[in-house]
């Protein structure tokens, strides 16, 4: 098993905890849709929120589990496999060779519940040599209050493919309490590409747990793009990545916000095994009130591997921001460099905005929204909407 034999700092971390007790692992089953016309109205707003459109516009398949059920699978294309993990498993026998082997059943309480007590989860494959040219969407939601939800994803991109997925996870309106655990496990063939953008927009109270690991292989390419912009009980990550090819190359960006009484615990392992690897790390957190520890860490391993990490964080009222950014050679002839900041605007900044004709409300969007301007490839066009809103709801908090 990969993670065992690569232990480090990061995974240990994570080991023996443990959920808060109380919440329930059965909800009522959802009958599956072969169409999504008529879905609640309000749900369907809840997952265009984080990127995933029931139209299926622009989007080569989409995938949408509601509580313990998968809702819906459909594909537009023909390079393309998309399915529920269950389903996945009667469709392939050596699928199951691919699960457990990049995130370890025993790493802590959340993987054994999700190894006992499975509720599904997708299955995303590009065939060889294929290139999906719009993204596949996926969404888990939680609808029903206390539901302590266990998924495990498995995606693959084989050899020569590229594929981006845009992946929204979000709970009900109505939703106060619950425990959301995402086990997922990424495999990145030879000189293959996969983007995957990841929106959370959880509850006030929810708990967010996701395990990921991913495995790179020769001149292979992983770019992955993480965003979570409300409000949410608690969050901990932090995927562990293998750059296990020559010229593999991985690259993790970030924009996070914590208003009062959010935890955010996020980062991202990278371990760069072979010569030519590449990879960087890039985050950017504001908290108008909450916890934000922003770790990064590079392991590098071979003569030739070259990484930068970059934490950079705001605090605009209160709050707290913790930047751990780490770096590890274990051999000559590494190029790795990190940056890290935690402040507030630069006053001076501000009125160098106002010397040009702005007010200062405007100045002070202007600042934040070019601090969370990290040009993320290929985000849903909703989605800067959503952050200008949630400018506008910030900026006041920096005044």
């Amino acid at each position: 098993m990969r993670e065992l034999d690569g232990k480090n700092k990061a995974a240990a971390r994570d080991e023996n905890n443990s959920p808060k007790p109380g919440y329930k692992d059965k909800a009522d089953p959802h009958a599956y849709l072969e169409q999504l016309d008529n879905v609640d109205p309000e749900e369907a707003r809840q997952w265009l929120n984080v990127g995933v459109d029931i139209t299926g516009q622009n989007r080569s398949g989409t995938f949408i589990q509601k509580d313990c059920s998968v809702l819906h699978s459909g594909c537009g294309s023909a390079d393309v496999e998309i399915m529920g993990i269950s389903q996945a498993l009667q469709t392939h026998d050596w699928l199951s060779d691919y699960m457990w082997r990049l995130v370890s059943p025993e790493k802590d309480d959340y993987t054994r519940m999700t190894r006992d007590i499975p509720h599904e989860g997708y299955f995303i494959r590009s065939l060889p040599g294929a290139q999906v040219a719009e993204p596949v969407q996926s969404c888990l939601y939680i609808s029903e209050e206390g539901l302590s939800q266990h998924v495990h994803n498995v995606v693959i991109a084989e050899e020569n493919s590229s594929i981006h997925i845009i992946t929204g996870c979000a709970t009900a309106e109505h939703l106060r309490s619950g425990l959301h655990v995402g086990v997922s496990e990424f495999y990145v063939k030879k000189n293959a590409t996969l983007h995957f953008t990841m929106i959370h927009r959880w509850g006030e109270q929810i708990e967010v747990r996701p395990r990921t690991g991913i495995h790179v292989e020769e001149g292979g390419t992983v770019v992955s793009n993480y965003v979570s912009l409300r409000p949410v009980g608690s969050l901990q990550m932090n995927p562990v990545t293998y750059l296990a090819g020559k010229d593999s190359v991985a690259r993790f960006n970030s924009i996070l916000v914590a208003p009062p009484g959010c935890e955010l615990d996020t980062g991202s392992t990278v371990i760069l095994e072979h010569p030519g690897a590449r990879a960087e790390i890039i985050s950017r957190a504001i908290t108008t009130g909450g916890t934000i520890i922003a770790r990064g860490e590079m392991d590098a391993r071979a003569e030739g591997v070259k990484g930068h990490l970059e934490c950079k964080g705001l605090i605009l009222k209160e709050g707290i921001m913790h930047a751990i950014p780490e770096l590890v050679g274990r051999v000559p002839g590494v190029d790795m460099s990190h940056e890290a900041a935690v402040g507030k605007i630069d006053q001076r900044e501000i009125e160098y905005l106002m010397a040009r004709g702005l007010d200062e409300e405007t100045a002070v969007s202007t600042i934040v929204r070019g601090f969370l301007n990290v040009d993320i490839e290929g985000l849903p066009p909703g989605l800067a909407e959503e952050i200008d809103q949630v400018v506008r709801e910030t900026q006041h908090d920096a005044i």
